[in-house]
């Protein structure tokens, strides 16, 4: 990205899955104490955690974008997987223990650089989500990692999950900005090329840790992104905060 255009940008827009806060380890993590350490069961609990992941959150969105359900909330999708995984399991949990471990997608554990990263880069951007979660997650996800976000754009409020155009367009018009004006940061390289298709300037910052065994990620950097990055500090350092 040449100076000139990025004296244009206005907000940094973040993917928070992965790129902001370490949802594999939370879960994992989660699932061992609830499950294992408190139920006496035993079960690969990462690979627990990427299905509860993958085939219901990520399956789930992709159903919703393809016309094959309604609308819902990463909560609500979130919730019908985990119900699924505990039949499997035989039911061990009560309601109020099933909700409890459900909520641990609003308690995920940021990577060690996001807090001050973002505290850097807000210095000079505005800084918001913009995430496939729904609006109360992710400000319950803030309160707990103490994530300093300016804003909150959400799958919920904007009506469309990523990677629909008019998720991004509509997060600009509602910074009240041009999509040129505004850089998506993420760990995922087709989310930034969605971005990139709206009009958006884009920060790849990988995550190497994101991801369980046996799912391999794309790491390298990439001259099609205005940005490659080592982490949030590295970002904010070649974006002058």
């Amino acid at each position: 990205m040449t100076h000139v255009a990025l004296s244009h940008v206005r907000a940094l827009t973040f993917d928070v899955f992965g790129t902001v806060v370490d949802w594999r380890t939370t879960v994992t993590r989660e699932l061992a104490a609830t499950l294992g350490e408190g139920k006496g069961l035993e079960a690969d609990w990462e690979a627990l955690a990427a299905r509860w992941r993958f085939e219901g959150y990520v399956g789930g969105i992709g159903a919703i974008r393809g016309g094959e359900r309604p609308f819902t909330t990463a909560d609500a999708l979130h919730r019908e997987k985990l119900d699924e995984i505990l039949a499997e399991l035989g039911n061990p949990l009560d309601e109020a223990e099933a909700a409890e471990l459900n909520r641990v997608w609003h308690r995920l554990d940021p990577w060690p650089d996001s807090v001050g990263g973002l505290g850097r880069l807000r210095k000079r951007f505005v800084v918001s989500t913009l995430s496939n979660g729904n609006f109360a997650l992710l400000v319950n996800m803030a309160k707990h990692s103490g994530l300093p976000w300016d804003g909150f754009l959400s799958a919920d409020l904007l009506g469309h999950f990523k990677s629909d155009p008019e998720t991004y367009l509509s997060a600009a018009r509602a910074l009240s900005l041009e999509p040129e004006q505004v850089m998506m940061v993420a760990a995922h390289k087709a989310d930034l090329d969605a971005a990139a298709g709206c009009g958006l300037h884009t920060a790849f910052v990988p995550r190497p840790n994101e991801m369980p065994a046996g799912r391999p990620t794309d790491l390298e950097f990439e001259d099609r992104f205005d940005f490659n990055a080592t982490d949030f500090h590295d970002l904010a350092t070649q974006l002058g905060c």
